[in-house]
């Protein structure tokens, strides 16, 4: 009898297109998901009848609860090689094969760039006056060359994030809790003295950095209010990273000049939260790994990992967080 494998979070309808399945046609059937299973209830209703799931990101939690709901679960697939929402010595004792996927960090540097160019030259608001027959012109850009761009964060992302910034003419500053002069010396950036002194004198500022119990909150009310009333702040990391309360009440008094976000502390976002009607926000709906050569990548890999995992092969491997 044929496994039945699961594909969650496959919002467009996608990975059985994207990516061939035909290696493990004869002992698998694939059915996808396109609608986010929202509690633990409702994904172990869902996956109740099934061997194999594979998994976006960190879109959606398995600890230990939900092994123990899915007796059938053999194997687990997880696009990117780390992931902090698996319990791992669950599944283990639940003799559950958890593994992962390459990811490339290409996408989110590029979304990070729509964000934060959209933003600067206004971009929405003048698409959508244009296009409605408003005002011709009605908004005055923010100019990049010349203007500092803080970085929290300088890991693969991050890097790839300050030179385009240098290749836009801008002088790029970056902190993080661990990073030195000299690392930030490689990459062709200033190390910004204090955490307080990157927030104070950024005129854009963009968050990568992993969630962490040491990042978790840590730009709060009183980080957020050391930010110039002019500048722009860009978050395709993590949302809890930054206080999303906090950040409300920063846009809807006009204490920052405009946010770009990506990430939220709940996804799907809800109809009715504050943030669908934020001011001086754009927002996208967690577009930083979604392009056709990382959606590629994963699946690719996920029939490469189930090929694998049913011919009794070595899988890859991930790691948590």
């Amino acid at each position: 009898m044929r496994l039945r494998c699961a594909v969650l979070d496959d919002y467009q309808r996608v990975a059985t297109e994207i990516a061939d399945w035909s290696a493990v046609a004869d002992d698998v059937e694939v059915v996808s998901f396109d609608r986010h299973l929202a509690d633990e209830d409702a994904l172990a209703a869902a996956l109740a009848d099934f061997d194999i799931v594979v998994t976006l990101r960190e879109r959606v939690s398995f600890p230990g609860s939900v092994f123990a709901r899915l007796p059938r679960l053999k194997l687990l697939v997880a696009s990117g090689m780390r992931n902090s929402v698996i319990d791992y010595s669950a599944a283990e004792a639940h003799g559950v094969t958890v593994c992962g996927t390459a990811s490339s960090s290409t996408p989110p540097v590029e979304l990070t760039w729509a964000l934060l160019l959209g933003l600067a030259r206004g971009i929405v608001e003048e698409s959508g006056a244009l296009r409605s027959g408003g005002p011709w012109q009605s908004t005055v850009g923010a100019d990049l060359h010349g203007r500092r761009l803080g970085l929290l964060g300088l890991g693969k992302i991050g890097s790839r994030v300050a030179q385009v910034g240098l290749a836009f003419g801008m002088e790029v500053h970056a902190w993080s809790q661990n990073l030195t002069r000299e690392r930030a010396g490689e990459v062709g950036v200033e190390l910004a003295p204090s955490k307080e002194d990157l927030l104070a004198n950024s005129d854009f500022l963009s968050v990568h950095l992993a969630l962490s119990d040491r990042t978790r909150g840590l730009l709060g009310p009183a980080e957020l209010a050391l930010l110039k009333p002019t500048a722009y702040l860009v978050n395709t990391s993590r949302a809890a990273i930054v206080d999303q309360d906090a950040l409300l009440a920063a846009l809807h008094e006009g204490r920052i000049a405009g946010v770009g976000l990506d990430v939220f502390d709940i996804e799907p976002l809800p109809a009715d939260h504050p943030m669908r009607t934020a001011p001086r926000l754009l927002a996208t709906p967690h577009l930083g790994y979604v392009s056709r050569a990382n959606y590629a990548t994963y699946y690719g890999q996920a029939v490469e990992n189930i090929r694998a995992y049913l011919a009794g092969s070595p899988v890859r491997f991930l790691s948590a967080g």
